[in-house]
């Protein structure tokens, strides 16, 4: 009998559970709602949370706590830029003190002009920043980021040893990224994830460019999962996702299947039956 075709199923360890978040509110989405034209604003550049984005923040760290999930996560990836920082470290992140720690904080006191306690790295996953998820990149200022140099103060227990240079050179003032460059973009970034060997991982990401890579899944699916995948982040969402890898992407072994073999010696309940 041919199985039906409404199902997947794939072996455990070739899948991921990727928890999707868009970084709360920053001052360039307030500004932008009233007027977009605003976005090309060298004022708002690299633009750090509103206070009522820290709220959403705190909203979603309680919530992770609340549901479980937060013990479970493996690893933290991150955009390069100081909102989302902000906001996978106020979630995710360890407890707001540092005093009497003697390890880095992953943010510094007052960082962004947070108002913000440190917020300690201890008893949280690690966490590492990745310019593959950034936000469709170019001609407006609020995606261009600062020098490595200048954030790591900022988030010293950040891993920031995947950027390859200092200076942003992937924003351009004068070309806007393509539409289907960002597609192939979260592509590569959803490959990269399935190379890793964490099983749980959180990606803190931007709006359009998570609208943009979902879209590009969920084709073998039923439109109703399709259009669903394909509704817009909002501010400090999270969503749960599956990544199967069906092309032998990476090179995991199971962890939990068992081979079955026959134990040695002679197989004495079998010559009695």
């Amino acid at each position: 009998m041919n199985s039906g075709a409404n199902e997947g199923v794939y072996p455990l360890h070739r899948s991921k559970t990727i928890h999707l978040v868009r970084h709360a509110q920053g001052f360039h989405n307030v500004v932008g709602e009233n007027d977009s034209s605003a976005y090309m604003s060298k004022e708002l550049f690299d633009p750090h949370l509103t206070p009522f984005g820290w709220k959403q923040v705190d909203n979603l760290r309680k919530h992770v706590h609340a549901s479980g999930l937060f013990k479970n996560i493996d690893l933290v990836v991150v955009s390069p830029l100081l909102r989302t920082m902000q906001t996978a470290v106020g979630a995710f992140g360890g407890e707001a003190s540092t005093d009497g720690v003697d390890m880095p904080p992953l943010m510094a006191e007052n960082t962004g002009s947070s108002n913000r306690p440190a917020i300690s790295s201890l008893n949280c996953p690690p966490f590492i920043a990745m310019e593959l998820c950034r936000e469709s990149m170019g001609v407006d200022h609020y995606n261009r980021r600062r020098s490595i140099s200048e954030y790591k103060p900022m988030f010293p227990a950040i891993d920031f040893s995947l950027i390859e240079t200092d200076r942003d050179v992937w924003w351009s003032l004068d070309t806007r990224e393509k539409k289907e460059d960002v597609v192939a973009r979260g592509q590569k970034f959803m490959k990269w994830l399935l190379r890793r060997e964490e099983k749980v991982i959180v990606v803190v990401s931007h709006a359009v460019f998570l609208h943009r890579t979902l879209r590009a899944y969920g084709d073998d699916c039923h439109p109703t999962l399709k259009k669903e995948m394909s509704i817009p982040f909002d501010n400090c969402e999270l969503r749960s996702m599956v990544i199967v890898d069906r092309s032998m992407i990476g090179s995991d072994t199971s962890k939990t299947d068992f081979p079955g073999k026959i134990p040695s010696g002679a197989d004495v309940a079998s010559d009695v039956v």
